[in-house]
């Protein structure tokens, strides 16, 4: 077991499934953990259980993830209560199944799936920078090879699916992982994807309807939450993966994703409009950008699997 002692760790969608996984074993290994959820209940609850299983406490982070001022307040709150940030956990996501538009005006999907892991992570990233080196793991999916990014409709107000925008937003993903890596390259901070594989929990079900029986099907061949954080685990805690960057992984091997998200012209129109739809909600901008494309200083913004 890696030894995580004197590194700090944040995980987003963490009060259950593989979120919930990945912070307990973190936390076993000696990290001091952050968790977020959006229930204060269930995070608090969370926290305790996962505390008595480590040498430290678990810390909470409540809010809801889909909504831009939350993710401000959010990531203020980490920075007021933690020296450093070594790694960052993407983890938070959900699919709906009907259209949903988010507290800012955003569909839900890419609101909470996408929208949440950009500025997240922008927020935090001299953070990370400042406590090289540092790791960034993005929760993917498999689901985005049959994805398609719409940059004229990204926010699907034609012909939505619920498929259709969770597919959308995992290709997000995997496309703003490979343009934050090229964009960080040198500087001590790693980006990768994953998938975790089609795991036996409640995600997918918290909609009722159309998807509870084919969910009920699929939990036959589902693998336990346990098996589908090692990945996670892995990305955030193994030497093995030291100074790897801007790859997609599946059962701790790095491997191909889609043929889409590999268009780097792609990416960085869909990095430009994830600017745009982040910029100005609530009236607040994201820090300028230095002449290497990495945000300079966090530090002025003012303050403003989700469980």
């Amino acid at each position: 077991m890696t030894n995580l002692s004197g590194k700090y760790i944040l995980v987003t969608g963490a009060t259950d499934g593989i979120g919930k996984v990945t912070a307990r074993e973190l936390a076993r290994m000696g990290a001091r953990v952050t968790i977020v959820g959006r229930n204060p209940t269930k995070t608090q609850a969370a926290a305790a259980e996962l505390s008595a299983q480590s040498p430290h406490p678990v810390q909470v982070l409540v809010g809801d993830l889909s909504i831009q001022a939350e993710v401000r307040r959010l990531a203020a709150e980490y920075r007021a209560a933690n020296p450093r940030l070594d790694v960052l956990v993407n983890n938070a996501g959900a699919l709906f199944t009907r259209r949903q538009v988010s507290a800012d005006g955003i569909e839900m999907t890419l609101a909470l799936n996408h929208l949440n892991y950009f500025l997240l992570t922008h927020l935090l990233l001299d953070m990370l920078r400042a406590s090289t080196p540092a790791r960034i793991v993005n929760v993917s999916s498999a689901a985005h090879v049959g994805g398609r990014i719409n940059l004229q409709d990204i926010q699907l107000t034609r012909g939505y699916s619920s498929w259709g925008a969770y597919s959308q937003s995992k290709l997000a993903n995997v496309l703003f992982t490979y343009e934050l890596a090229r964009r960080l390259d040198g500087s001590g901070v790693t980006v990768n994807a994953l998938h975790p594989g089609f795991v036996a929990t409640r995600f997918g079900r918290s909609n009722g309807g159309l998807f509870d029986p084919l969910f009920r099907l699929f939990q036959v061949a589902a693998i336990t939450p346990e098996q589908g954080a090692e990945t996670s685990i892995y990305l955030a805690s193994s030497p093995e993966v030291e100074g790897v960057s801007g790859r997609y992984f599946d059962k701790k091997k790095a491997v191909s994703s889609s043929a889409l998200s590999y268009q780097k012209d792609t990416a960085e129109q869909l990095w430009a409009l994830s600017e745009a739809l982040t910029a100005s909600v609530g009236g607040q901008q994201l820090p300028a950008e230095n002449g290497d494309g990495l945000t300079a200083d966090e530090h002025a913004l003012p303050l403003a699997h989700q469980a």
